[in-house]
């Protein structure tokens, strides 16, 4: 049992292992699974020192023919009891610091997208978090320092306890909108501080009001469309449940559903959970030989800038030895209006998950390049030849040029 996570690497949502092979359940303290190859890296001569734990290795047994969940019941019980007594206050080392050692820090984030219907509304269910210096979004790869997170009120207010001295950054993001945010100054906590930040607001990435939209930009791909495992492979834990990714082999579905033309997406036709694979990954073509794929968005335009600038937001909620290109109107251009690069080793497809790291991607797309009428913007995932090499997309949105434009030129292919 750990009843904190404070020296876990990868923020809140980073996945774990827990089963194995056999009846052995897992529980690492640190570890590359659902994040990929980044990990401990030190400079020649760096001094590092971090601690571990302490954590609780629990053991019950059945008496008197109880019911085996009861089991269970005691265990999730014991844990809540274990996360009331952090930090504890038997262990004597001096690099773990007691209660009236730890900082306290609180705030309230607020969102401000002048395109959306509420200006400075609260984040609600955000999550905010205490990391080590970097850049927004660097505590997903942080493995070096302590995190320390937790959500936010339905009034934007947020409550950070029991933290450990030192320096950080506040870093945040929102379920519902694009992109990360981090405070812009350094937070120096000392030894029983309490801090209060105020009102802090968030500007999410946006240069011009929304055309189209695909997905919810929550990180994962749980709202795309998820098939059904084959047959003589399901998992009957998971049949007609919330979680129904959790199968294997779900990767070659795909050739089942696309044998021979890949997905197209009509925007204001389509309907992104049941017309969105879940996962752009290879089509087997034959045993064992499995080629590039490239997805299709089609979408009208009644008024085009071609002077102005138009922005593609791209997020992808995992990626493994990937290469996302985007074409415009154009799928033969052998060199790509934009590529991701060769991206990802969190491996989330192939261990079942529904989202790994988060990658976000701003694509600048000129007005000259779009049409009046029809449009196609295509997405290709150009490393074939692997049985799992693909993304999961979070979320897609085109937004229209800075410029001010007539309203109503967007309502007629924005999806809800």
């Amino acid at each position: 049992m750990m009843p904190s996570y404070e020296f876990k690497t990868g923020g809140p949502l980073k996945q774990e292992l827990t089963s194995h092979t056999g009846p052995t359940c897992l529980a690492d303290f640190h570890s590359q699974h659902y994040a990929g190859i980044k990990g401990l890296q030190f400079e020649t001569g760096e001094a590092w020192k971090k601690v571990f734990g302490p954590v609780l290795s629990y053991l019950n047994r059945e008496l008197d023919n109880v019911e085996p969940y009861l089991l269970w019941e005691d265990a999730k019980e014991q844990a809540l009891r274990e996360i009331q007594k952090w930090p504890y206050n038997f262990p004597l080392s001096p690099d773990f610091p007691r209660a009236d050692k730890r900082a306290t820090i609180r705030g309230r984030l607020l969102v401000s997208d002048r395109f959306l219907k509420i200006e400075n509304f609260p984040a609600k269910s955000a999550y905010v978090g205490l990391a080590r210096p970097g850049l927004p979004g660097s505590w997903q790869s942080d493995a070096k320092g302590y995190q320390f997170w937790t959500r936010v009120d339905n009034e934007g207010n947020f409550t950070i306890r029991n933290i450990r001295a030192g320096n950080y950054n506040l870093y945040a993001w929102v379920p519902g909108v694009f992109g990360d945010y981090k405070y812009e100054l350094n937070i120096d906590l000392l030894p029983g501080d309490i801090s209060d930040l105020g009102d802090l607001s968030f500007r999410p990435p946006r240069n011009g009001p929304t055309i189209w939209e695909i997905g919810i930009p929550d990180r994962t791909a749980a709202e795309f469309y998820v098939p059904d495992a084959a047959l003589g492979l399901a998992n009957s834990l998971y049949v007609n449940h919330t979680e129904k990714y959790r199968q294997y082999g779900l990767w070659e579905r795909y050739t089942d559903l696309y044998p021979l033309q890949d997905l197209i997406y009509r925007v204001g036709h389509s309907n992104y959970q049941n017309d969105w694979f879940f996962a752009h990954v290879n089509r087997r073509v034959a045993r064992n030989k499995y080629v590039a794929t490239s997805w299709q968005i089609s979408f009208d335009m009644d008024e085009v800038l071609s002077s102005a600038n138009y922005t593609l937001r791209l997020a992808l909620a995992s990626a493994t030895m990937a290469e996302v290109q985007v074409r415009v109107n154009d799928e033969s251009s052998v060199v790509p209006d934009f590529t991701t690069g060769l991206i990802g080793s969190d491996s989330a497809i192939a261990r079942h998950g529904i989202h790994g790291f988060y990658w976000a991607f701003s694509i600048d797309i000129p007005g000259n390049r779009l049409l009046l009428g029809n449009n196609t913007i295509f997405l290709k995932q150009a490393k074939g030849g692997c049985i799992l090499s693909g993304v999961m997309y979070d979320y897609i949105r085109l937004e229209g040029p800075k410029e001010q434009i007539n309203s109503s030129t967007f309502t007629k292919s924005y999806i809800h």
